[in-house]
């Protein structure tokens, strides 16, 4: 089905999020309530809140309101998983994008899975993925987002793969910017979870729609086989090409008192470290709170991210 929309709906709630379609970066600088410049804004990635939402504790449509009463933040990252049969139903994303606007939150990105491999070595197949892929685009416009984040994946060896992978993603994006909607990949597993791999694909591919959303947790190559690539050095390759930023978290050391910065109080990832590669690449957009923890409680695990990300800003400014 293809979505209809009025020429309303295709202007997005504010020129941050117009501005990152075309750049990942804000085109104007953000400020915090008190007038106060930011270097970055805070979303929150609907996947912190994945166990409620799939034990129906929480409705899809609820999402956008619990993140700004809940914890004040006013971008979402929707994810397709939550709604993967609604991309075509004008009622139901009309209910979504009233509900977000109705809190003065901002839809940003639909992170898209399920649907193919972009890059898949049988050229048929790959088409149907990037064809699967069109009614989120439309979606994604709809609801006022800037982007849809795929995954970049495909088969065969290192440079066969960059080739496949980025034949997919170029079609995709050409699609893609006949509705302003950016296509971002994810280092997401498989050689999308090595930076080096990721931005030959992205300069392969070289469309200004097409580019990254670097998440700080997902470099594992081959988690079972423990082949990690090292986390600081891919953020460093993807930033350049970066639409939006995914702060992972795990978990947190409590024995630690988070008095100063403390590169080990998220025991997975030096916040201070990392946030300064993404400020110095002139990021100057949303980062999204991803918690997918399991030592705390989804709700407590968002809230100990939010503090971590607002003690390393209150550190760089």
């Amino acid at each position: 089905m293809t979505i209809r929309m009025s020429r309303r709906d295709f202007v997005t709630s504010a020129s941050t999020v117009a501005g990152l379609a075309l750049t990942g970066l804000a085109t104007q600088p953000l400020f915090a309530d008190d007038g106060k410049k930011l270097l970055w804004k805070l979303s929150l990635a609907q996947w912190s809140l994945h166990k409620e939402l799939f034990d129906k504790k929480i409705d899809n449509l609820d999402f956008a309101k619990t993140a700004k009463t809940e914890w004040g933040i006013d971008g979402v990252e929707y994810v397709n998983q939550f709604f993967k049969d609604k991309a075509g139903d004008e009622s139901y994303l009309g209910e979504m994008k009233k509900r977000a606007e109705g809190e003065g939150v901002h839809s940003l990105l639909i992170m898209i899975d399920g649907e193919g491999r972009l890059g898949d070595p049988d050229e048929t197949k790959r088409k149907q993925a990037v064809e699967k892929h069109h009614k989120w685009v439309e979606a994604a416009k709809f609801l006022g987002c800037h982007a849809i984040r795929v995954n970049a994946a495909s088969g065969g060896t290192y440079q066969e793969q960059v080739k496949l992978a980025a034949d997919g993603l170029r079609s995709l994006s050409e699609f893609g910017a006949k509705h302003d909607i950016s296509v971002i990949v994810e280092n997401h597993g498989g050689l999308s979870s090595n930076g080096a791999w990721l931005a030959e694909v992205i300069k392969t591919v070289d469309h200004k729609g097409c580019g990254t959303l670097p998440d700080f947790g997902n470099f594992g190559i081959d988690r079972k086989k423990g082949d990690w690539y090292d986390r600081y050095t891919g953020t460093k390759e993807l930033m350049p090409y970066a639409k939006a930023v995914s702060a992972k978290t795990y978990d947190f050391d409590d024995s630690r008192p988070f008095i100063t910065i403390d590169s080990r109080w998220e025991k997975e990832t030096d916040f201070l470290r990392m946030m300064k590669i993404v400020v110095a690449a002139g990021y100057n957009g949303y980062v999204g709170i991803e918690y997918e923890g399991h030592g705390l409680p989804e709700r407590a695990g968002i809230q100990k991210s939010k503090e971590l990300l607002d003690r390393v800003h209150a550190e760089l400014t």
